[in-house]
């Protein structure tokens, strides 16, 4: 914190200012200051941090709390203009500074008078308080009720469940609400005091040589324990296994994600339950293909229906249906069902089915279809391959 300056003066709001007082004031300074509509400024950069770490504190109950008992950095706070750490307005607080110099709290922490430990942290004013609220080490407080946590679970189904939809139950193990306490983690309502603070409210803290009073964090300085629940431990919830009804919309995809709302793990405490997501994967068909909402399928042809063109029932997702196959048409070539395909539930639309055909050539077992053949070969004596001759010459 720069000198003859303090968090208070440094957001220019009184020290009794409320919180949203406090809020406010950061948030216009910190767009006047701001780096980015400041740039290369460096007074502005700094006025930006300043304004930051005074922030970082006072928007904190707990932090400010101790500030304002620890005090704030003014050249006058000792007779003679020595620097050091001025007494907050509450005062009240048990210990001395006077022995204490902080005039380099940012390069190394506070030393005593004859030189001494250095202050823990060693990173400035700011790190005496995440030794307390941030750091390594520190004990939370007595739990709050928190939602549950989120459940992911894969589920196979095979490929007529995902065309047509379908209802399934699962054995999904969650966190469920103790039956025990009722959720509530306590045995009885009954209370009992607090083994931290021993039923003060408040705990003292040591830093270096300085000691801090605070708010107990065991009990949060109400000076009692409720007694816990012994089937949850004070959790308030229990694992168990639960019959899930997961319903599966027509036309799921393999890798598609459903949420069931509230059957997650259930909250801590009483808070409200997570959500279960159920990730499907659709087993693979021997005949239809799925790409997309759409179905593939190939299906053989004879010669003379591919030559001649004809009409021929292909089987779909929906029943059998009937294709046109125009004359000449060629190995490989593609027909387009519409709406034939799969649904999709957010459209409600059908896809399509893509008819690959394969020609299949007969089988000359006997002499007549080898005569016959013959003679068409007669009749088309062009080159089948003299296309791509014609694109390989160089």
């Amino acid at each position: 914190m720069p000198p003859n300056q303090d968090y208070y003066k440094s957001l220019g709001v009184k020290r009794n200012a409320s919180a949203d007082e406090i809020r406010k004031a950061f948030k216009r300074l910190a767009r006047k200051h701001h780096p980015d509509l400041n740039p290369g400024d460096k007074a502005s950069e700094d006025r930006f941090k300043e304004i930051q770490e005074a922030y970082s504190v006072l928007n904190d109950p707990k932090k400010r709390q101790m500030y304002d008992q620890v005090g704030f950095y003014s050249d006058n706070a000792q007779p003679g203009g020595a620097g050091g750490f001025h007494p907050g307005q509450g005062g009240g607080f048990g210990f001395d500074f006077g022995g204490f110099d902080f005039s380099d709290l940012g390069a190394g922490g506070a030393r005593g008078r004859g030189g001494g430990r250095p202050f823990p942290g060693g990173g400035g004013f700011s790190d005496i308080f995440g030794q307390f609220f941030g750091g390594r080490g520190q004990r939370q407080p007595e739990s709050k009720p928190e939602k549950g946590s989120d459940l992911e679970y894969a589920l196979n189904i095979d490929f007529w469940q995902a065309i047509h939809g379908t209802q399934i139950k699962l054995k999904v193990n969650r966190q469920s609400r103790c039956g025990q306490c009722g959720g509530s983690g306590s045995s009885g309502g009954t209370t009992s005091v607090c083994a931290e603070c021993n039923g003060t409210g408040s705990v003292s803290q040591m830093a270096g040589a300085m000691r801090f009073n605070l708010t107990c964090p065991h009990c949060n300085g109400t000076g009692k324990r409720r007694n816990t629940c012994p089937a949850c431990r004070g959790e308030g919830r229990t694992v168990s296994a639960e019959s899930v009804e997961v319903r599966i919309p027509p036309g799921a995809r393999s890798g598609s994600r459903l949420r069931v709302a509230g059957k997650g793990n259930v909250g801590s405490m009483g808070g409200p339950a997570g959500d279960l997501y159920i990730t499907i994967r659709v087993d693979a068909h021997p005949f239809f293909e799925r790409d997309g909402d759409n179905i593939v399928i190939e299906v053989p042809i004879s010669v003379w229906e591919a030559s001649l063109g004809t009409k021929i029932e292909v089987p779909t997702i929906g029943g059998r249906a009937l294709l046109k196959i125009p004359q000449g048409t060629q190995n490989g070539q593609k027909f387009r069902l519409r709406e034939k395909g799969a649904l999709n539930s957010r459209t409600g639309k059908h896809g399509d089915q893509i008819v690959k055909v394969a020609i299949q050539s007969p089988p000359a077992r006997d002499e007549r279809t080898r005569e016959i053949l013959r003679e068409l070969s007669k009749l088309h004596t062009e080159d089948p391959r003299e296309e791509i001759w014609n694109k390989v010459k160089t």
